[in-house]
C-alpha cells in the first residue's frame, strides 16, 4: 500500500524543474553531486566577505533545502570546504572562494564576467584539497549570485510563490545536480521590476493588519519574491506610505537584499508624494516655489546617497495630476536641469553615471513630441495607455541614445473610462505581443509593471519577469506550454495542462469586458445566444476547476483556490449576477412571472460573491484577511464605488389566474404585446443546422396547459404539448432530407388558454456545392486564425496568437520591427466566402487595439473582395476621446469598409496588413442581416 500511495504521488507530482530554463536538478543520487540524501544535506560555503545580500540568499537555499528533502545543510561563511559533496557560492572578484577555482583553473567564468547580474552553475571533480565533488553558484555581481542560488531553489521545487500564495514544496527524499558543463543565463532587460500601486484597500488593510504599515518587515517578503521571480526593481507603494520616510530600515533592507529602488512616474528624486503632503510647504508648483522643491528633492537625494537605485526626474502636477495649463516645455526643460545640477552636487560631480529616467506618462509624452528633451544618458521611460497598450516605442534614431528605453506597463489602473483593480485581466498572449514590441524596438532597459495589490496578479507578474529576463526563450508559441511549466510547478504534472488552460481561458474572457465595466446589457440577451454564451464559458473552466481542487491534496488546495479557483469562479459569478439582472429586467417587461426567480437568483449570486470573498480571507487561519477587499459591482463613473452594490433587480406583480405569452429567440418583444405577425426565429439553415427556438411563459399565477403545432410535416419541435408553469422553452428544427430546397417559411402554431399564437420559421436550404465560410442568416463570420491562405511579402511571415481575441485568437505580422508595407507587397490574409446576397456589403473587422507606436500616420491595414482594390484604413485616424475609451473598454478595436457584390457566390475576401503591429482577431461580413451584439457573431459554417 505504501509503494501504491508513493507510485500516485510521483504521477501527481512529477519533477518540475524552473519554468523555462534548463532542468540541471535531478531527485536521485545520480547526479555529479548530491545535494541531499539519506537525511544527510551537502554542507553550504560561502564567503563571509560576499555581499550581505548574497549571505542572506544561500541562508534561503540553506532554508529550501530543507523545506524540501526535511534536512538543514550547514551553513559555513568562513571555513574552507572540505567533504565529499558540497556547495560553493560567490561572486567573482568579490568571493576568495571562487576566486580562487578561478585562478587554479579549475572554474571558467568567462561566460558571465562583466555581465550585468549574469550567474552561472557547474559541478566540478576535486576542484581543491579536501573535496571530493562541487556545485559552484557564481555570480559576475551581487545579484548574479543572488539570482544562481534561487535559480537552484526553484529547480529543486520551492516556487517563488512558496510564502505569497501558500504553495508548498514537493518534497524530496533525495536531491542532486549535474552540470559537467557549465549552466549559466544573464538577463536581457537590465532593470525588471514591479509597481505595487493602487494599493487601497485591500493590500493597504492587509498589511496594516499583519505588518502594522509598509515597514520592512512586509517589504523583506516583497524583496525576497522579487529576487526569486528574477527581478531587481521596485516602486514602493505610495497611496498612503512614503516608502524611505515611513521606515528607515526599509531603503538600508533594499539595498542589502539588491533592490534597486525607484519612485514612481510623478515622484520626482527619490522622494514620495506624500512626504510632500506630509512635510511640503508652499504650492507644488516649481515656478512659484522652487527654491522649497528644490530642498525637498536634495533632501530624497541624500537619504538615499548610499543606495541603488534609479532617480526619477520631472514633474507633474499634486497628486498625479498634470501640471497647469500654462506648464510649457521650457519650464520642465529648467526643472530637469536642476534636478541634474542637484545630482551632480549630492551624488557625483559625473551626473552621467548616476542611473535616472524620464517617464514618458500621458501628457508627458506630448511634451516630448513638442520638443523637449532631456540629457541622452536619461533613460526614456516609455508608457502604455493604462490599458495594456503601449503608446509609443523609440524610433532608429532615439535607439541610439545611450541611456536606452524602457517600459511602464500597466496589469491594474485608477482612472477612466473606469478603474479595474479586482483580478487579472491581462491574458499572457497581450502582454507578450505589446512586450514583444518593445523588445524588438530596443526599449530594453527597463520593463517596470503596475501590479496593483499584487495578490490577485501573482501570474502575469511572473511571465511579465520572466519574459523581460529572455524574451527569446518565450515564443508565441511556446505561451501555453509556459503555463503548462508554471502549473506543474506550483501544483504537480498530472493535472498541469487542465490548469494552464483554465488560468489562460479565465484571462482571456475577463479581458472580452472588465468585471468592473460590465453591466446588465453587456452581452446580447436575444441574438447569437450570447449572455448564455459567456455564462457557459466560465462555468465550464469553474466545474473543471472543483474537479481538480477536490483531488488535490489537501496542502495544496489554499494555493489553488488563490490561484486558479477564485480567480476563475469569482469572474463566473459576477458575469452571472450582471447576465441574470438583465434577464430580470427583459423578463419583467415582458411581463414573466420567472422575472421574480431571477431576481431571487440575482441577490444569491450577490451573496455568493461576498461568499467567495470571506472564504478567500479565510485561507490559512485568516492570513489573506483584507486581500479581496477591491470593490468591484456598482460602478456608475470612472471610479469605484464605497461598497459593492448589487445590479437593480425588478419584482412583477403576476395575475391571479393563468396567463399565457410567448417570446421568441431573437426578439425582445412578446406577444400578447407583440404582433402576432411579426414574431419570427431566425431562420434555420441547412448549412448550419442550429435549432432555433421559442419561449412559453406564464404572467399568471396559475400553471396552464398548452400545445405547439408545426403546419409543415418538416418540421419538428421539442414539446408538442405540455403544462407552463413559469416558462417553457420549445426549439424548433428541421428534417432536412424532407426540406424543399432553397427559401421558405415554415408556421408554428402556440396555443393556450384562449388564443393561438402563429410562429414564422424562415427555413434555408440551397443547392449547388459552395466552398468556404458560407453565408447565413445575413452574416459570413469568421475567425482570423481560419484564414484559407495566408500570402507573406518576402522576408515576412504571419503569426498566429492563440488566446489574443475576444472570442478566439489573432493573426499578426513578424518583424515586429520591419517596414512599412504597400498592398502591392502582398501581405495579405484569404478567406473564401460563399454568399447568397448580392449587392452593398460591409465588412467588420476587430483588432486589438494596440496603438501607432511610432511617430507619424497611425497603423493601416486594407480590406477587399476578389480583385477589387483594396480599401486602405487608418485605425488611429480618429484619436478623439471617445473612440479612444471604446477601445479600452471593449479591449478591441473595430473598423468598417463598404464593399458591393456584384453578384452571389463564392468570393475572396483579402485582409491586408500593411504597417506592423497589426492584429487582426475577426472578420464579419454584413449583407444586411448581423444583429446587434458585444462578440459579433459567432463563426459561420466552413465547407471545405
Amino acid at each position: 500500500m505504501r509503494i501504491l500511495i508513493l507510485v500516485a504521488f510521483l504521477v501527481f507530482f512529477a519533477p518540475a524543474g524552473a519554468v523555462g530554463t534548463h532542468s540541471f536538478v535531478g531527485f536521485d543520487t545520480k547526479g555529479d553531486v548530491t545535494l541531499a540524501a539519506a537525511d544527510k544535506a551537502a554542507p553550504l560555503y560561502v564567503d563571509s566577505n560576499d555581499y550581505p545580500g548574497v549571505l542572506r540568499a544561500t541562508a534561503d537555499l540553506r532554508a529550501d533545502v530543507q523545506r524540501v528533502t526535511g534536512t538543514l545543510p550547514a551553513l559555513h561563511k568562513s571555513a574552507a570546504p572540505a567533504g565529499r559533496d558540497v556547495v560553493i557560492v560567490g561572486t567573482v572578484g568579490k568571493s576568495a572562494l571562487i576566486d580562487a577555482l578561478v585562478a587554479a583553473g579549475k572554474l571558467d567564468v568567462s561566460a558571465i564576467r562583466g555581465k550585468w547580474e549574469g550567474w552561472q552553475v557547474q559541478t566540478l571533480e576535486r576542484p581543491m584539497p579536501g573535496v571530493g565533488r562541487a556545485l559552484v553558484i557564481a555570480g559576475s555581481d551581487k545579484r548574479g549570485t543572488i539570482f544562481g542560488i534561487y535559480e537552484l531553489s526553484e529547480q529543486i521545487g520551492v516556487s517563488p510563490w512558496y510564502w505569497w500564495a501558500d504553495v508548498p514544496p514537493t518534497r524530496h527524499a533525495a536531491l542532486s545536480v549535474t552540470a559537467l558543463k557549465p549552466v549559466s543565463d544573464a538577463p536581457v532587460v537590465r532593470y525588471r521590476g514591479i509597481f505595487l500601486n493602487d494599493e487601497a484597500p485591500a493590500l493597504t488593510g492587509w498589511v496594516k493588519e499583519k505588518f502594522g504599515g509598509y515597514n520592512h518587515a512586509f517589504y523583506r517578503k516583497i524583496f525576497e519574491l522579487l529576487l526569486r521571480m528574477r527581478g531587481n526593481y521596485l516602486w514602493p507603494a505610495m497611496w498612503d506610505a512614503a516608502f524611505f520616510a515611513d521606515d528607515r530600515d526599509n531603503g538600508r533592507l533594499a539595498d542589502e537584499y539588491g533592490i534597486v529602488m525607484g519612485t514612481s512616474h510623478h515622484e520626482p528624486m527619490m522622494r514620495a508624494h506624500k512626504e510632500w503632503q506630509r512635510t511640503g510647504n508652499g504650492p507644488w508648483d516649481y515656478s512659484r516655489n522652487a527654491g522649497v522643491l528644490g530642498e525637498f528633492w536634495r533632501g530624497g537625494l541624500r537619504g538615499t546617497r548610499d543606495y541603488e537605485k534609479v532617480i526619477t526626474l520631472g514633474m507633474r502636477g499634486d497628486g498625479d495630476e498634470p501640471m497647469s495649463r500654462d506648464a510649457n516645455v521650457a519650464l520642465l526643460e529648467r526643472i530637469v536641469a536642476d534636478q541634474r545640477e542637484m545630482i551632480r552636487q549630492e551624488i557625483d560631480p559625473d551626473v552621467t553615471k548616476v542611473p535616472q529616467l524620464w517617464a514618458l506618462y500621458k501628457e508627458v509624452q506630448e511634451y516630448y513630441e513638442q520638443g523637449m528633451r532631456v540629457p541622452d544618458d536619461v533613460l526614456l521611460l516609455w508608457c502604455d495607455d493604462n490599458w495594456g497598450n503601449i503608446r509609443r516605442l523609440p524610433t532608429p534614431e532615439e535607439r541610439r541614445r545611450p541611456g536606452g528605453a524602457g517600459i511602464y506597463y500597466h496589469f491594474d489602473y485608477v482612472g477612466g473610462p473606469r478603474s479595474y483593480k479586482w483580478l487579472n485581466v491581462t491574458p499572457l498572449p497581450k502582454v507578450w505581443e505589446q512586450m514583444h514590441l518593445a523588445w524588438r524596438y530596443d526599449a530594453t532597459k527597463m520593463w517596470i509593471v503596475n501590479v496593483g495589490d499584487l495578490k490577485p496578479m501573482e501570474v502575469p507578474t511572473e511571465f511579465f519577469l520572466s519574459y523581460a529576463w529572455n524574451p527569446a526563450r518565450w515564443p508565441a508559441d511556446r505561451l501555453q506550454d509556459y503555463l503548462r511549466q508554471w502549473a506543474a510547478r506550483e501544483f504537480g504534472a498530472a493535472h498541469a495542462a487542465d490548469i494552464a488552460d483554465i488560468v489562460a481561458k479565465y484571462a482571456t474572457y475577463n479581458s472580452r469586458r472588465r468585471p468592473e465595466m460590465l453591466e446588465p446589457g453587456t452581452y446580447s440577451l436575444v441574438h447569437y445566444g450570447e449572455w448564455d454564451s459567456v455564462i457557459a464559458d466560465y462555468n465550464a473552466i469553474v466545474a473543471r476547476a472543483e474537479t481538480i481542487s477536490a483531488a488535490l491534496p489537501r496542502e495544496r488546495r489554499d494555493a489553488f483556490y488563490q490561484l486558479v479557483l477564485h480567480p476563475a469562479k469569482a469572474s463566473a459569478v459576477v458575469n452571472e449576477l450582471y447576465a441574470t439582472a438583465g434577464r430580470n429586467a427583459l423578463y419583467a417587461k415582458q411581463g414573466r412571472a420567472e422575472a421574480n426567480a431571477l431576481a431571487v437568483r440575482a441577490r444569491a449570486l450577490f451573496a455568493e460573491d461576498a461568499a467567495l470573498t470571506r472564504r478567500y480571507h479565510a485561507l490559512g487561519n485568516g492570513k489573506w484577511n483584507h486581500m479581496m477587499a477591491q470593490t468591484h459591482l456598482g460602478y456608475t463613473y470612472w471610479n469605484q464605488p464605497p461598497v459593492n452594490v448589487m445590479p437593480a433587480v425588478s419584482e412583477v406583480q403576476v395575475k391571479p389566474g393563468a396567463d399565457m405569452g410567448v417570446a421568441v429567440e431573437g426578439d425582445e418583444r412578446a406577444w400578447p404585446a407583440a404582433e402576432t405577425d411579426k414574431l419570427t426565429v431566425p431562420a434555420l439553415d441547412a448549412h448550419e443546422r442550429q435549432p432555433r427556438h421559442l419561449d412559453i411563459f406564464n404572467r399568471g399565477a396559475k400553471p396552464f396547459d398548452f400545445t405547439v403545432r408545426a403546419v409543415e410535416p418538416w418540421l419538428v419541435v421539442s414539446h408538442a404539448r405540455g403544462t407552463v408553469r413559469t416558462t417553457q422553452r420549445v426549439t424548433v428544427d428541421a428534417r432536412w432530407d424532407d426540406v424543399p430546397a432553397g427559401v421558405n417559411t415554415g408556421t408554428l402554431i402556440v396555443a393556450g388558454p384562449g388564443a393561438e399564437v402563429k410562429i414564422h420559421v424562415p427555413v434555408h436550404k440551397p443547392v449547388g456545392d459552395v466552398k468556404g465560410f458560407v453565408e447565413t442568416g445575413g452574416v459570413v463570420s469568421m475567425e482570423a486564425p481560419h484564414h484559407a491562405r495566408a500570402v507573406a511579402a518576402p522576408g515576412r511571415q504571419w503569426l498566429a496568437l492563440p488566446g489574443h481575441g475576444r472570442t478566439l485568437g489573432g493573426v499578426t505580422t513578424l518583424p515586429a520591427d520591419a517596414p512599412a508595407l504597400t498592398p502591392q507587397d502582398g501581405m495579405r490574409l484569404e478567406y473564401d466566402v460563399h454568399t447568397y446576397t448580392a449587392g452593398p456589403a460591409t465588412v467588420n473587422v476587430t483588432l486589438a487595439p494596440t496603438l501607432n507606436f511610432q511617430p507619424g500616420h497611425g497603423l493601416r491595414f486594407a480590406v477587399s473582395f476578389d480583385d477589387e482594390p483594396p480599401q486602405v484604413v487608418d485605425m488611429h485616424a480618429d484619436v478623439s476621446l471617445a473612440a479612444t475609451d471604446r477601445r479600452v473598454a471593449d479591449g478591441a478595436a473595430a473598423y468598417s469598409t463598404r464593399h458591393n457584390l456584384a453578384r452571389p457566390g463564392a468570393h475572396v475576401l483579402k485582409f491586408w496588413a500593411l504597417d506592423p503591429g497589426v492584429v487582426l482577431q475577426k472578420v464579419v461580413i454584413d449583407l444586411g442581416g448581423q444583429k446587434p451584439s458585444y462578440l459579433g457573431p459567432p463563426e459561420s459554417p466552413r465547407v471545405q
